[in-house]
């Protein structure tokens, strides 16, 4: 149930009112913006009738949800959220683009993409460490070993690291990362989900390849649901019966998040595709689309890339489609970070 109250409600009997619904068993997720105040109740609500709340002078209106979602859901939260990466916003405006190579290889080839990718004007530097294949003979990242060459190219550029986890067990190494990324293999991974929802880092969630928005947005819920609201949704393509590129961009499913969701939504157009030259054109739709952030991979030498080389652009390439995108973004009105 959604409750909006009167703009001049007094926060003593706003209070008082919040207090006789938690006494009732409910959860309140209070969300107050710019010009409205809005009281979304989580739980059991078949108990509570609407001329009950109606009759509280705090109250303008209220009406149920049937959404199962509740926290990521934009009708308990109008407002956009923005989400703070280590000094880097996302959403509400904030435009934020994730550069880096899709594995890490060595302390040279992490540290010159990173120079690279910022110098271009990427705000956050992603590379992988713990790389989750297909194949078991596939290389499958330098574990730990990577996450410290990550941590030596964040010193070097002063860029937020974006990385991605694998299990539960692994979030004692990812203490001084400052983005974690649940991948597509592990949307609906829930221990994990849960875990990472325990502690406070912002989380990149990437959509699974073959699962709903809906489905999508409620693994958003699991870790929301934990106490840690500061999620980023990652539209990465999903699995259709076009087999001439590695998945298929959903961008329209990006126009939907933005209608179901407060949390903001950035586009993978590397995984979505599988094809260098096709990134580009993905990367401008994305932006015109609504898109809050892009996430690209960029590899000094994409012929010679353990993983991924295929969709990996070159410094070079990703230095032209940034000037175009700094241009582009600036015509929809967004701010790049």
């Amino acid at each position: 149930m959604i409750i909006v109250l009167k703009q001049d409600a007094p926060d003593v009997q706003i209070h008082e009112f919040c207090r006789e619904l938690e006494g009732m068993g409910l959860q309140i997720n209070d969300s107050k913006g710019s010009d409205t105040h809005i009281l979304g109740l989580i739980g059991d609500t078949k108990a509570v009738a609407e001329s009950w709340v109606l009759a509280n002078p705090v109250v303008e209106t209220c009406r149920r949800v049937s959404e199962p979602y509740k926290k990521a859901n934009r009708k308990f939260h109008p407002d956009d959220s923005v989400i703070d990466v280590d000094g880097v916003k996302i959403g509400g405006g904030n435009f934020a683009v994730i550069a880096g190579p899709c594995s890490i290889e060595s302390e040279e080839q992490i540290t010159y993409c990173a120079q690279r990718v910022k110098a271009a004007g990427a705000s956050l530097l992603r590379g992988g460490a713990f790389k989750p294949r297909t194949s078991p003979y596939s290389f499958q990242g330098m574990r730990s070993e990577g996450l410290d060459l990550l941590k030596l190219a964040r010193r070097a550029t002063g860029s937020p690291i974006v990385t991605e986890i694998m299990n539960t067990e692994h979030l004692p190494l990812f203490e001084n990362v400052d983005l974690i990324q649940v991948g597509a293999r592990n949307m609906q991974n829930f221990e994990l989900l849960k875990a990472v929802g325990r502690q406070k880092k912002p989380v990149l969630l990437k959509r699974g390849l073959a699962n709903t928005l809906e489905e999508f947005v409620m693994s958003a819920e699991y870790i929301m649901a934990e106490g840690n609201e500061n999620v980023i949704l990652c539209e990465r393509g999903i699995r259709t019966f076009e087999t001439s590129m590695r998945n298929t961009l959903d961008l329209a499913g990006v126009v939907m998040l933005h209608k179901m969701t407060h949390l903001p939504v950035v586009v993978d157009p590397s995984h979505a595709c599988g094809h260098a030259w096709m990134v580009p054109q993905l990367a401008k739709a994305a932006v015109a689309a609504g898109a809050d952030g892009l996430m690209i991979e960029v590899h000094n030498n994409p012929a010679k890339a353990k993983c991924d080389g295929a969709q990996s652009l070159t410094p070079d390439q990703f230095d032209e489609l940034m000037q175009f995108v700094s241009k582009e973004v600036e015509f929809f009105g967004k701010k790049m970070n």
